[in-house]
């Protein structure tokens, strides 16, 4: 816990230094048995958990998108049988499907391993729709504390990393008791 805490904290206070609003969060890749501490550390870290649970959202994965048949459709159906209180996100793997998506009104899309440039074509063709403000962009896939500016920069509201939560060393933390004089 002690590393994904430092690890986060890192890299929100490089993005703040950087005067960037984006958001560092956690993927739902954590520890065996252990989801409940990792997700703790990345808060305490002030990074956010992304979602505790299951049933904190709807996430549609593609998966789901073959089985349904398409990702538009994969969101419409999603938002027939979810309630008002949920947010639905899905992950996609090319501009178009994001902006297809966000006409359905999915509430957040993860651009799953975009490049930089890939992002801010995708912003790009979102604002040009008129879409960009009705929806969390969050990008996720080969981001780290060496190009997470870069990543920032792209104008999104979100970076999810697994990095975080599954490569973060621990601190080296010690204990030494001393022997103090007494006066």
């Amino acid at each position: 816990m002690s590393g994904i805490a430092t690890t986060t904290r890192r890299m929100v206070e490089k993005i703040k230094k950087a005067g960037y609003d984006t958001r560092i969060a956690c993927t739902r890749k954590v520890a065996p048995g252990l989801a409940y501490f990792d997700k703790k550390a990345v808060t305490i870290g002030s990074g956010d958990s992304h979602r505790s649970g299951l049933d904190d959202m709807v996430l549609i994965k593609n998966n789901h998108i073959r089985i349904v048949g398409d990702a538009t459709q994969a969101v419409r159906k999603a938002r027939e049988v979810t309630s008002f209180s949920k947010k639905i996100e899905i992950e996609v793997t090319n501009s178009s499907d994001a902006v297809k998506v966000a006409g359905a009104k999915a509430d957040v899309i993860m651009l799953d391993n975009f490049q930089p440039m890939q992002i801010k074509e995708t912003l790009k063709a979102l604002d040009k729709k008129k879409l960009r403000d009705h929806v969390l962009i969050e990008a996720s896939g080969r981001i780290n504390e060496n190009n997470v500016l870069e990543f920032a920069d792209t104008g999104v509201d979100i970076l999810s990393l697994g990095k975080i939560t599954q490569s973060a060393e621990a601190l080296d933390i010690s204990l030494e008791v001393v022997k103090v004089r007494k006066k």
